[in-house]
């Protein structure tokens, strides 16, 4: 059974090593875990339903409590203390475009707020209600879960909007396809979701993001039905494809979507590669993607994040055996570690096999077969539930991504990380950071960076450390030529930093059009960018990043961590 206040699926665990633990209270300092509320705390604090009966409506206190929150860092925060502040006044389990159209109806008419909601794996405040004078209706996609068309001819496979990662694979996978879309939260996102948030999977240099497999679908808005054709490539004006990609539950609700499909590859291996220094591996990686060898993926983790990924691996001496072989063939200390992925063809995999291999050899890389890239693929899906162990034992972890052209990807990664690693020291806390590279481009990549911090002494004083490093960091990037999101979309946490990416003038033309589509304002409001009069649901909102000092939000006797950082 899925978690009601955490990541997946309740007999999923990933395990700390002993030794991973040792290494993070000597980055961080010891750490004392927070006490989790109840489900039943928190089904005490739920009220009665705002909404007219409907018959496709629940309004049950679990249902709602299932439903009031994503997957972010203030998230996680209200789920485990059990503050909430507000909830959905019901979750709607449409079963087709009808349905949906009717619920849709349904909300203008009792001037009702609809928040769409996929998979609830946001990681920025997408689907949270709100305080609001108007009842709150969520509707879940998840009974639209099916692939209702293949054409084989054309590639073409048409799902339910509401289909998850694994069920829409499996689907494809009986017929001989794949649409090949992996990302991190594949497990529990959806078709319609990546669509609806512009969502990049880990093997995006074969396949392509999600705006390169959108072929086109079925939307419904509070003006009508709008049906997008799956015609190849068009001259004729503005793309609605591009007008509906990204846009966050605004417009409407996508309910089906049409993708681009690829046969399954004959064969598909990955590699790790070590690099004796951060700038060997790099380069590597730019001149790998900028060659266009036939990759399907590429990472490189920094000096930091490599050294984080063995110590946190376990089989401590089987990780001794490999750094003692990585010194001997000259990678130490500032080691970075890359994970290649070769999907296709047999022919087509030999040929990049070899290329890739000319290439890292020029850059002093080390291989170390697939016995690493294995172990990668098989655990790729599972660390999302790294965050339920670290809380376990009182550490939190948070990630920031952007992207930015190749020029600046240097000095942005430096840039955000210490600042994240600097924004506690006022209250004497130490923040560990760590940077990987991916979803490589000809002309940049992204940049994804996982920081772990203690937590506070309340769960009000955890949020505003995260508040201050999240804000912060934000500004850095949008003002350092980084969008606020590569992958994960705007939701309400970025909304307050996409104009400065947009700029005016777009601003006004992404509000037009969604006045265009939801003349009253109903559709998911908040996201993309922040309306008046909607602010947090949760009361732990109230502790302000700014107002931090030693004397509010420091640990009792005022001492900071002990460690290196």
């Amino acid at each position: 059974m899925r978690r009601w206040n955490g990541w997946g699926d309740e007999n999923n665990s990933m395990e700390l090593p002993a030794n991973g633990l040792d290494f993070l209270a000597g980055r961080v300092g010891q750490a004392n875990a927070l006490p989790d509320a109840s489900l039943q705390e928190v089904l005490d604090k739920v009220p009665e339903s705002r909404l007219p009966s409907h018959l496709l409506i629940d309004d049950s206190p679990e249902t709602r409590v299932r439903h009031a929150r994503g997957q972010s860092l203030p998230d996680w925060l209200a789920m485990r203390s059990g503050d909430f502040g507000v909830f959905p006044d019901g979750v709607a389990f449409p079963e087709s475009s009808d349905q949906v159209r009717e619920l849709i109806d349904f909300c203008t008419d009792h001037d009702v707020i609809l928040i769409p909601y996929g998979g609830g794996t946001s990681v920025a405040g997408h689907i949270n209600p709100f305080h609001s004078d108007k009842p709150i209706l969520t509707l879940d996609m998840g009974r639209m879960n099916q692939l209702l068309a293949l054409d084989e001819q054309s590639q073409i496979a048409t799902f339910g909007a509401g289909t998850p990662g694994p069920m829409l694979e499996s689907q494809l996978r009986a017929n001989g396809y794949t649409l090949g879309h992996f990302p991190q939260s594949f497990e529990l996102s959806t078709v319609g979701g990546w669509v609806a948030s512009r969502s990049s999977g880990q093997q995006s240099l074969r396949y392509g993001r999600i705006e390169q497999m959108f072929a086109g679908g079925r939307i419904e808005t509070p003006l009508g039905t709008m049906d997008i054709p799956t015609i190849p490539a068009s001259s004729a004006g503005p793309d609605l494809r591009e007008m509906f990609m990204g846009s966050e539950g605004r417009m409407g609700i996508i309910t089906e979507v049409k993708v681009r499909v690829t046969p399954l590859a004959d064969k598909e291996d990955f590699y790790v590669v070590v690099f004796p220094s951060w700038e060997q591996a790099r380069s590597a990686a730019r001149e790998l993607v900028q060659s266009k060898i036939q990759l399907s993926m590429c990472r490189v983790s920094n000096e930091i994040e490599t050294e984080t990924q063995l110590a946190l691996a376990g089989h401590p001496e089987q990780i001794a055996w490999l750094e003692k072989y990585l010194r001997w063939r000259g990678a130490d200390d500032g080691k970075c570690m890359m994970t290649i992925g070769i999907t296709g063809s047999r022919p087509q995999c030999r040929a990049a096999k070899s290329q890739f291999k000319s290439i890292i050899r020029r850059y002093k890389g080390i291989s170390t077969g697939t016995i690493l890239g294995k172990k990668w693929a098989e655990k790729r899906f599972m660390m999302p539930y790294l965050r339920e162990a670290l809380w376990r034992d009182g550490y939190v972890v948070d990630t920031l991504e952007t992207a930015t052209d190749w020029d600046n990807a240097d000095s942005l990664m430096r840039e955000i990380e210490e600042n994240l690693r600097s924004s506690l020291k006022q209250v004497g806390e130490s923040v560990h950071v760590f940077t990987h590279l991916s979803h490589f481009y000809g002309q940049g990549c992204s940049i994804y960076t996982t920081y772990v911090f203690r937590t506070a002494e309340s769960y009000a004083k955890t949020l505003a450390f995260w508040r201050k490093m999240k804000s912060t960091t934000s500004e850095l990037i949008v003002h350092r030529r980084g969008t606020i999101s590569h992958q994960h979309g705007v939701g309400r946490d970025h909304a307050p930093y996409l104009s400065v990416e947009k700029g005016d003038l777009g601003m006004r033309a992404i509000k037009s059009l969604v006045h265009t589509f939801d003349p009253k304002n109903l559709m998911n409001p908040g996201t993309l960018y922040p309306v008046e009069g909607i602010a947090e649901g949760t009361e732990l909102a109230a502790a302000n990043p700014d107002d931090m000092d030693n004397s509010t939000l420091s640990r009792s006797g005022g001492q900071g961590a002990t460690g290196s950082e």
